[in-house]
């Protein structure tokens, strides 16, 4: 499978959030790798007949709905070749299936078994790395597929994968551990939850069922400073016209790349009720797992002692219900953010600036500025969880 094709089937299947980048490769799936920069076969008209790079199609394809001149400065701070305005309509048409072929495409092409000359040369995949393979057997094409691929379910070929580490394996399996502990933990929270309400107080007489005096619109006061047991929760706004959404908190969060909630929605399926996170950035130790969530209401008492932050809307009517007098409280209590552009005019932020919480600001168009956002969230996040650990 050449990579412009497995391209193309992810788009046409809308799967294209499972291309995923790893270090200098991108993986589809579990099933094929190609280096980032491998050439296509796709060949520009207007660009000295260049051929696309895998990277360039895949960096298009995602941000395709935006204007060329958007597009442009993106991939130029992604240090990304761009496609064309010309090639632009023909590739997206191709890519999303409008049309069946280009005439901009030239596929890998096969000697025919009675050809004699002395060329050996195959234009591997169209991609413009000429190769010779000597002693192939012309009509066995699978040789010559294999000899551009790597196929990731071969266990020996991955440990044999040069200038790799294995940080993004280790985190993967952190996470997955973690999250069979959440699990697990779920499934203990009958348990949990008696403990809770003998150790902080949320038993006793005339509560009702969540461990709160009052009925169920009364308000709860959390007691006790420490985090309660189980993966740490950090809420989002619900609401879309926020910059942090429940549908791109991960990428900025763990890949330090802010992309637009209304971009994210296109790529998934279904809104989730919970994501997990973690600090992708330090590699010289293990860092907690958090879950994200965006209901508040659907959060049960004991739930509510693992809230450590929230990212705010600026608005005062996000915190009604919340088990706390006021803001005052709350932002005593749990650590919050306010993300904005740093072009946003001051009202913006003028109710946010009244509250302790920490204002993150971030370039419109400036991509590779988010990583130190990012790092902004986490390290405060890491100073109130060892404040609150104490």
């Amino acid at each position: 499978m050449d990579p412009l094709t497995l391209l193309r089937e992810y788009t046409i299947r809308n799967e294209l959030h499972k291309i995923i980048r790893i270090g200098d490769d991108y993986r589809f799936g579990n099933d094929y790798s190609f280096p980032c920069t491998i050439e296509t076969a796709y060949r520009s008209k207007h660009v000295q007949a260049n051929r696309y790079t895998l990277e360039t199609l895949i960096n298009f394809i995602t941000h395709h709905h935006l204007k060329h001149t958007d597009y442009i400065q993106q991939s130029r701070s992604l240090r990304i070749p761009a496609v064309t305005l010309p090639d632009r309509k023909p590739l997206l048409d191709y890519l999303t299936g409008k049309t069946a072929s280009s005439d901009s495409i030239e596929f890998l092409k096969f000697p025919q078994h009675n050809d004699t000359s002395a060329s050996n040369e195959i234009n591997v995949l169209g991609g413009g790395d000429v190769r010779v393979l000597e002693n192939q057997n012309p009509q066995n094409p699978i040789e010559l597929i294999k000899a551009v691929e790597k196929p990731l379910k071969d266990r020996e070929s991955i440990l044999f994968c040069k200038n790799r580490d294995f940080y993004s394996v280790f985190t993967a399996a952190l996470r997955r551990d973690e999250e069979r502990q959440r699990v697990e933990s779920l499934q203990r929270k009958d348990g949990l939850v008696a403990k809770n309400r003998i150790d902080r107080g949320f038993g006793g007489g005339g509560g009702d069922e969540l461990g709160y005096d009052g009925g169920p619109k009364a308000k709860m006061h959390l007691k006790g400073s420490k985090i309660g047991e189980g993966v740490p929760i950090i809420l989002v706004p619900s609401a879309l016209s926020t910059l942090i959404t429940i549908y791109n908190v991960k990428e900025f969060l763990e890949d330090g790349v802010f992309i637009p909630t209304d971009v994210k929605l296109k790529q998934m399926k279904g809104k989730p009720d919970c994501i997990t996170v973690q600090k992708k950035f330090s590699r010289d130790r293990v860092v907690t797992a958090y879950e994200v969530r965006d209901k508040p209401s659907a959060l049960k008492a004991e739930d509510w002692d693992r809230v450590v932050a929230v990212f705010v809307l600026g608005k005062e009517w996000q915190f009604k219900d919340w088990p706390f007098k006021d803001h005052v409280e709350i932002f005593n209590k749990i650590v919050g953010f306010f993300l904005r552009f740093e072009d946003d005019s001051v009202e913006s932020a003028k109710t946010v600036k009244q509250w302790n919480v920490k204002i993150i600001s971030i370039s419109k168009n400036k991509r590779h500025q988010d990583r130190a956002a990012a790092l902004e969230v986490w390290d405060k996040l890491e100073e109130f969880m060892r404040s609150r650990s104490h």
